[in-house]
């Protein structure tokens, strides 16, 4: 079992920055592919970024890339999304979740747990 728990949403102006973390329990968090997706009134959820337990290894979707960057500390089970340059089409839930694996899915529905979500408000 692994629970999540994410902080740092809030409002920003755009071209702002935001860094949003992620707590985990249980004693396999070194052994979890993590995720962020978010989710904006109206669309469906989105993968955001994922980084794998091997090797650091990072996936991003083409609409933040070179704006977000995720990393993770296996020490501190915590999982980090540094968002800099935010725009207005940013605003959304985001939700960090994990799965046992390797592999970066970005589908929401590979992903066994889930956090409860924040939110992220980026006004123009």
């Amino acid at each position: 079992q692994v629970q999540l728990v994410e902080s740092g949403g809030g409002l920003v102006q755009a071209g702002g920055s935001l860094t949003l973390s992620c707590a985990a329990s249980g004693r396999t968090f070194n052994r979890v592919t993590m995720g962020w997706f978010r989710q904006a009134p109206g669309k469906d959820r989105e993968f955001v970024a994922g980084i794998s337990w091997i090797g650091g290894i990072t996936s991003y979707a083409d609409s933040v890339k070179g704006r977000f960057t995720i990393s993770r500390d296996n020490a501190k089970n915590t999982v980090s999304l540094q968002m800099d340059s935010l725009k207005p089409e940013d605003t959304a839930v985001y939700y960090c979740a994990a799965r046992f694996s390797i592999n970066i899915p970005t589908i929401g529905g590979d992903y066994a747990y889930w956090g409860q979500g924040t939110q992220v408000t980026v006004s123009s």
